[in-house]
């Protein structure tokens, strides 16, 4: 599951009471066979492109075979490239008036930044902001001619890095390229505010899960190459970037009458990877061109490391994934046995293992894109993603995505009222998994998700931690609701249930070191689920278990609340924290 997006998570939650589905057969025991291979150190990961990562395709696909299925594309496996890191060519340069910048040091591509050479005259923008709405409007270009030239562009906004200002969700800097782009800039030159990143610091260059640049070159420069050219006007930037900040809208741009000459030189690894997809046909004439699409990603993170979404990113470590997707592979081949032996399926099922989850996606948008399977007639897409640590005593899982489908929560509602389950329901289908893939292509979907953990992305997600029982409640749970839509005689109805595209990204200035409870929802606050040693929650006495309240006299209702009190805060801050410990209340001096 991906690290960038997981606390975007809407759960709903159904309460386990000795759950059992259609049939009985299922044994907790093959779980934990498939579980403890695909965890295993001899996979080392199952990162992308990997001798690893060919074993677990391997593996998989023999599992179709021993199940029966067809095998689709060549021999089961959906090949596709993708780009596992960005690194800096040897020709990188910048050159302004004669005067050559050190890369780097003075300046840095983006690493979607197009390779190429560009000379050409700069004008700066300000925020390079062009967007209208009810409350606001703002234009950069209305007086700027980019045509062909360097548009340098501040980074952030004028409330600097805060996620929930006006400006916030305008910020991104592909957002502001393509922007420039649309006013036919040649290229783009980013720069930091003083309020936005007072010390200055260039952006790391790292692969930001495209796989295609923007076509234009684009680079960050530190403030002192932005000083260089507004002296040469007579200009001091950081009174014009005050200025900007106090006059907003109303700022014209500026033509700094100077030609910049850039090369950006980024080199791109690429690595074949693979999906593994096997068909078990309908059983009935009229329906079995229609096809409900089963679906686990069976990748990780390898031996972790900086910038692999690793949250012990200084330890490389085999990050085995039992849970994170080990979990959901096993579930996935043994529903695809199951149903084999029965065969009572009067729509066609197909199961896929995607590979590149972890890196955007990859596997789930290249198999919808590719129409492998007709995406008109996929009835509903079940997508399970974590799902081996369901609590023993709780036994709470997630399901997202109830609203995708006109009465889709109703039928979820009875064929869990006979199951004897308690539950409640998310309806959107934008998540943090393969699942969205679909769902933004008008396909119904249902996700499966048994909650975070301390473990998540890191070197401690083995094998030996997941509940098997509770893997087997909620094969059967999902063996119930697949049997249902497979052989039901009406076509789902799509309909949206919330965004089609990932929010912005929250900026944190500070890490409090817990990881929280996704599923509480019994009392107002936000539930510790674990808390990480060493981090500012663990300094201060906080505990696993305690439901933060308040933050700095601030309510902390949810997860929302919370992170939009966590945005607040800057390094050096001493923040009182309210917690609800057993039956007290208990505050802690948390110092940031």
């Amino acid at each position: 599951m991906n690290i960038k997006i997981i606390i975007a998570i809407s759960s709903v939650l159904i309460v386990l009471n000795n759950c059992t589905g259609p049939i009985s057969t299922i044994v907790h025991g093959d779980l934990k066979f498939h579980v403890r291979y695909l965890a295993s150190d001899e996979l080392q990961g199952r990162f992308p492109g990997t001798n690893g990562s060919r074993k677990t395709a391997e593996y998989i696909r023999n599992q179709f075979k021993i199940s029966g299925l067809t095998l689709l594309e060549d021999d089961g496996f959906q090949y596709f490239d993708v780009i596992t890191d960005a690194t800096l060519g040897y020709n990188n340069n910048l050159t302004i008036d004669q005067f050559n910048f050190s890369v780097e040091k003075d300046f840095i591509p983006l690493s979607f930044s197009q390779s190429t050479t560009l000379k050409a005259p700069i004008v700066f923008v300000g925020y390079g902001f062009n967007f209208q709405n009810d409350s606001l409007s703002w234009n950069d270009y209305s007086d700027a001619d980019v045509s062909g030239k360097w548009a340098l562009i501040l980074r952030g906004t004028p409330d600097g890095n805060n996620p929930h200002g006006a400006y916030a969700k305008h910020s991104s800097l592909r957002k502001k390229v393509m922007i420039a782009k649309d006013h036919s800039a040649g290229g783009v030159i980013f720069i930091s505010g003083v309020k936005f990143d007072e010390s200055d610091n260039l952006v790391p260059l790292l692969y930001d899960q495209s796989q295609t640049n923007v076509s234009i070159p684009v680079i960050h420069v530190k403030r002192s190459v932005a000083d260089f050219l507004f002296r040469k006007i007579g200009m001091n930037f950081y009174s014009l970037e005050d200025n900007i900040n106090l006059t907003k809208e109303m700022f014209k741009s500026v033509d700094l009458k100077q030609t910049v000459s850039v090369t950006t030189d980024v080199t791109y690894k690429k690595v074949q990877t693979q999906n593994i997809v096997g068909r078990l046909p309908g059983s009935n004439e009229q329906l079995r061109d229609e096809s409900i699409v089963i679906g686990a990603h069976y990748d990780h993170l390898g031996f972790g490391g900086k910038h692999s979404g690793s949250r012990r990113p200084d330890n490389n470590e085999i990050h085995n994934g039992a849970d994170d997707n080990a979990s959901g592979v096993s579930v996935m081949m043994k529903l695809a046995e199951e149903f084999s032996k029965s065969h009572n399926n009067n729509r066609s099922l197909v199961f896929v293992g995607f590979g590149a989850e972890e890196m955007g996606l990859l596997g789930s948008k290249y198999f919808v894109k590719s129409n492998i399977i007709d995406n008109d007639n996929i009835q509903i897409m079940i997508n399970m993603d974590m799902v081996g640590r369901l609590d023993k005593k709780e036994k709470i899982i997630s399901i997202g995505g109830t609203h995708t489908a006109v009465g889709l929560e109703s039928e979820i509602e009875t064929i869990i009222s006979k199951s004897n389950l308690e539950h409640s329901f998310s309806p959107e289908g934008y998540g943090p998994s393969d699942h969205s893939s679909f769902y933004v292509s008008d396909i119904p979907v249902l996700f499966f998700f048994t909650g975070a953990h301390s473990d998540y992305h890191t070197p401690e997600d083995d094998a030996e931690k997941i509940n098997y029982r509770g893997m087997k409640s909620i094969s059967q749970l999902i063996y119930s609701i697949a049997d249902h839509f497979s052989t039901m005689d009406e076509r789902l109805v799509f309909q949206e249930a919330g965004p089609k595209t990932q929010e912005e990204r929250q900026r944190f200035k500070v890490t409090l070191g817990i990881m929280p409870d996704y599923t509480y929802s019994e009392t107002r606050g936000l539930r510790i689920d674990a808390v990480l040693k060493d981090k500012p929650a663990f300094n201060a006495g906080l505990e696993d278990g305690d439901i933060i309240i308040e933050m700095n006299g601030g309510s902390v209702d949810d997860i929302y609340e919370y992170m939009h009190r966590l945005s607040e805060f800057n390094r050096g801050d001493e923040v009182e924290v309210k917690v609800i410990r057993g039956k007290n209340e208990k505050t802690v001096t948390v110092n940031f």
